[in-house]
């Protein structure tokens, strides 16, 4: 068989190889997210409304607030990401006057699923393209979004503290 014949059904097969490989680990973006999702949401179940409100210091953001800030990294990095408009200003949940469980809860929650709608909609090559995030920082797209991963999880685990404070059991860590 001559090798020019040979060569392109190899690369063509490479390639399509490659897109789901890309394709899969959107995939398992999503599932990471929705995990985080979930395990954000037992935190936000264990603290009992009376914890809302809850400061360590006076200087530091309550419970609720902690939890409003993650929901604005949500929407911002989120939509600088995805070139999706963000349906929440930044910085606007954390000043939201109702900070009540069932409030924050719920604006907790669909931040949430801001980010992995956002994310359902990326293409594989889309995770690899720059952006500025907060016309500051140029990275991928798929970097943002992981930095965004690391910022939830760092301001969740925070509400570790806080939970032992109000005397309640934190949920148990959940990697999988």
């Amino acid at each position: 068989m001559n090798m020019k014949k040979l060569t392109f059904p190899l690369v063509l097969m490479l390639v399509c190889l490659v897109a789901v490989v890309q394709a899969q680990s959107i995939d398992e973006i999503v599932k990471e997210w929705e995990r985080a999702k979930a395990y954000t949401k037992e935190y936000l179940d264990a603290m009992p409304e009376s914890g809302y409100a809850l400061k360590p210091t006076p200087e530091m953001r309550s419970f609720a607030e902690q939890m409003l800030h993650l929901t604005d990294a949500n929407y911002g990095f989120a939509a600088a990401a995805s070139g999706e408009k963000s349906p929440v200003g930044f910085g606007e949940s954390e000043k939201s006057t109702d900070k009540s469980k069932a409030n924050v809860t719920n604006l907790v929650l669909a931040s949430y699923d801001f980010v992995i709608n956002s994310l359902k909609k990326m293409t594989p090559v889309q995770l690899f393209e720059k952006t500025k995030l907060f016309n500051q920082f140029e990275m991928s797209k798929g970097m943002v979004y992981a930095k965004l991963f690391e910022h939830q999880t760092h301001h969740r685990g925070q509400t570790t503290v806080y939970l032992r404070l109000a005397k309640v059991t934190p949920p148990n860590e959940k990697l999988f």
